[in-house]
């Protein structure tokens, strides 16, 4: 592997937004996809996780699809659903998308806690960071379930090993971390707007 599995989405951030600054749905939507192989070397612990993104990665992409001129930019899906009164429901893009960047969100936080606590074992980093990020919106049984898959985390050691290919995993892991929140922060900032980034699970 060039690099390390950081390497793609480092390269993939420069495109997000189009010269204007707006939110470019595919570009985004693909460093989100470039994410899946890291939550794959979590093993069983993110199965959770990767199921939950890569449903909502599926369910913007097809709408993407149908109009890829109209849905060029990734908040037309959301201005559409709020027009139509149909943001709020589950099987909506604005749900989708919110629950993408949350779980983007603790993705986040988790590798900020393997930067800054080399002394936390994963379950600890994981553990820490869902307690920050998506706890708040998650009900009981899907609390519970969270906890639990949490103690099936690697070894840290060997993750590390495992992620890092060729690259300098460290500064790589640094800069996505000092990088994409940016854009889940604005995901966050249009979705508030309409009321629309408080919703529970």
């Amino acid at each position: 592997m060039e690099g390390s599995v950081f390497t793609p989405s480092l390269e993939g951030m420069k495109h997000i937004k189009s010269p204007e600054g707006e939110m470019l749905a595919k570009p985004f939507l693909e460093v989100c996809k470039m994410i899946l192989p890291v939550i794959d070397k979590f093993g069983s612990a993110m199965t959770l996780v990767k199921s939950d993104v890569g449903g909502n990665i599926s369910r913007l992409e097809k709408k993407y699809e149908t109009d890829s001129t109209k849905y060029k930019y990734l908040y037309n899906m959301v201005k559409e659903e709020v027009e139509c009164k149909t943001a709020t429901g589950s099987s909506s893009c604005t749900n989708g998308l919110l629950w993408l960047t949350r779980a983007m969100d603790f993705l986040v936080e988790l590798f900020r806690n393997l930067l800054s606590h080399p002394d936390w074992t994963m379950t600890e980093c994981c553990t820490d960071s869902y307690g920050k990020t998506l706890k708040k919106f998650h009900g009981w049984i899907a609390s519970s379930s969270f906890t639990i898959a949490m103690k099936l985390a690697p070894d840290r050691k060997k993750f590390m090993e495992v992620i890092a290919g060729s690259g300098d995993v460290n500064a790589d892991m640094e800069k996505f971390c000092s990088t994409f929140p940016q854009f889940l922060e604005e995901n966050h900032k249009f979705l508030a707007n309409f009321g629309l980034d408080d919703l529970k699970a």
